[in-house]
């Protein structure tokens, strides 16, 4: 039988691959996404078909999941099998910037989607999937994470997801629902957005290589992260609700680098000779090229969070044991894929520019 699932977040990096995923599935995709007055929807125009088909299986709605209103309307209409909750506001040095956005998106938000199944009766019917984070381990570094480490966010991102994995198991507990929490560690890919800070670093390497940058700035370079491809973890995000029985699931590489080493990784890849001088807030990194020296990194204070979190490696045995959930994605192989689409993009742009001229 034809499933139907309903996508909040989808025109973001986990959402657009889930999307393209779950239509190879044959699912009927529906998707919410924000008015704006400039184009948003550049990961999914490869999948969209027109409003006038008739037989659509995939769907765009109008919407944000701060409005109440509006998600149990749409929860009412498309009576979905499976919701998939990846919207929020996930940038999270922005969460100090803006808390309250912060809290009502990613907390509330999940509130809003989770009540609207129960309003409308469909608790025996749709499976609710809540996208965790490694933030929410935060200050605890208590190293590898896994599912019963404890709490300690340190940003108001971190505490709006909190609250998102604890109302989500409360309305299981509650309700007898069939909902999930996916406590997913960092995912890249060529559709990571440009102010998270792989994407910067891959995106400042290419443009450097074809003089369109000259420095990248960074904050801290020796906080270490778990990173894998979200085209593989979006893959578990969909196992996790094909389970037989609702629980939670921490999905990770289980190894952890810094982004310094991030950075060296992507310079020795694109054919960079990088050397490192200084400490703190002077440290730079140097480009070695055509028998001079030029400085391409920089540090930048402001770039610092208000509360860091230095290092975060999750234990993905439980996935492993119960998704057959197996990352083929190395750390470089990641890096390999980001640089080879960042690649073709500045190689675009500067034949483009060449045209003009």
């Amino acid at each position: 039988m034809k499933k139907t699932a309903l996508i909040f977040g989808i025109t973001g990096q986990d959402g657009s691959y889930l999307a393209e995923f779950l239509l190879k599935k044959n699912y009927t995709v529906h998707g919410v996404k924000r008015r704006s007055s400039s184009i948003n929807t550049g990961r999914i125009d490869h999948i969209y078909q027109e409003p006038y088909l008739k037989k659509r299986t995939f769907v765009l709605h109008y919407g944000d999941i701060t409005d109440s209103l509006l998600v149990t309307r749409l929860v009412n209409q498309i009576k979905p099998d499976e919701i998939y909750n990846l919207a929020a506001q996930s940038h999270v040095a922005v969460s100090f910037e803006s808390p309250e956005y912060t809290a009502n998106a990613d907390a509330l938000g999940a509130l809003r989607i989770l009540e609207a199944i129960r309003f409308n009766k469909l608790e025996k019917k749709t499976k609710y999937y809540q996208a965790g984070t490694s933030e929410l381990y935060g200050r605890n570094e208590k190293t590898p994470q896994n599912e019963n480490t404890s709490f300690h966010p340190a940003s108001p991102y971190g505490v709006a997801k909190l609250y998102a994995h604890w109302i989500t198991i409360n309305y299981k507990e509650a309700y007898n629902m069939f909902a999930c929490n996916g406590i997913l560690f960092n995912h890249e890919s060529p559709r990571r957005g440009e102010t998270f800070v792989t994407q910067k670093i891959v995106q400042a390497m290419c443009k450097i290589k074809y003089d369109k940058q000259k420095i990248l700035y960074l904050g801290n370079l020796y906080s270490k992260r778990d990173w894998g491809h979200a085209k593989e973890f979006i893959q578990a995000q969909w196992k996790i609700l094909q389970q037989k029985k609702p629980d939670d699931f921490i999905i990770a590489t289980g190894k952890s680098y810094s982004v310094k080493e991030f950075i060296n990784e992507a310079c020795k890849q694109i054919g960079f000779k990088i050397k490192w001088k200084g400490k703190g807030l002077k440290e730079v990194g140097i480009l070695v090229r055509n028998n001079k020296e030029e400085i391409i990194i920089r540090i930048e204070k402001r770039y610092f969070r208000p509360n860091e979190v230095h290092f975060l490696k999750g234990k993905n045995f439980k996935a492993v044991r119960n998704l057959k959930f197996k990352p083929k994605y190395s750390f470089k192989s990641l890096i390999k894929d980001m640089l080879i689409s960042d690649l073709k993009i500045a190689r675009s742009d500067m034949i483009l520019k060449k045209n003009d001229k």
